[in-house]
């Protein structure tokens, strides 16, 4: 826990802000017809996204659901959160977490092989391998980033950082650069354990990743 409270401190400390890390930003998209058969998001994450000791309607994927909805998508976003999750876990269960019914994913995974101190050469090609399997699926992807902590030194950091960037420009996948954008270092939007976040500071993140989910889903209803 500690090292986790320590890696969000880490983040707030740097000094590029989080956006320099992300693509240049895109034209909002237009909102697309709520026709047709509903898309089906699965966000492929760890507890930062399933909804840890939440009430399962601030969940990140029940809020985001709701927004997009409200928006006039029509939309369903599943959970495939598992709490403690590592990048290699979530490569191991791919296959039954992403159903085929899946048209699109939001893939949240890092944090974990961070603060365990993983190879970020393997951290790298697990979450390569995941985002090429969903491609060749036929799957559109938002990766969402996650920084290493700084205690682990600038070496690690170094190589662990561009990770998420440098795979969702080589599959050209969407990207999130920081997942806890807006939401790290801010007590009242986390819980007592200074690693999840609360409802609200799940609605800070909703806010942030929503034109990205709805490019996703202009994504998926163009077939591009």
């Amino acid at each position: 826990m500690r090292s986790f409270l320590y890696l969000i401190v880490s983040m707030a400390a740097l000094a590029l802000p989080v956006t320099a890390f992300a693509q240049s930003p895109a034209a909002p998209s237009a909102p697309v017809a709520s026709g047709g058969e509903p898309v089906e998001i699965v966000v492929l994450g760890d507890s930062l996204s399933a909804g840890y000791q939440l009430p399962a309607a601030e969940a990140f994927p029940v809020q985001l659901e709701r927004a997009l909805k409200e928006k006039g998508h029509n939309i369903s976003v599943i959970n495939a959160g598992v709490s403690g999750d590592t990048s290699s876990g979530g490569l191991a269960r791919l296959d039954w977490s992403v159903p085929p019914t899946a048209d699109a994913v939001i893939l949240e995974l890092g944090a974990n092989d961070a603060l365990r101190g993983i190879d970020p050469a393997a951290t790298r090609a697990n979450l390569d391998a995941i985002v090429a399997r969903l491609t060749q699926r036929g799957v559109k992807v938002l990766v969402a980033g996650m920084l290493a902590p700084r205690n682990l030194g600038e070496d690690y950091a170094r190589a662990f950082d561009p990770i998420f960037a440098d795979i969702a420009a080589a599959h050209g996948a969407l990207l999130y650069p920081f997942f806890l954008e807006g939401v790290a270092m801010k007590p009242e939007l986390n819980l007592p354990d200074g690693m999840h976040p609360t409802g609200e500071g799940v609605s800070v993140i909703v806010r942030g990743v929503l034109p990205l989910a709805e490019e996703l889903i202009g994504r998926v209803r163009q077939g591009s």
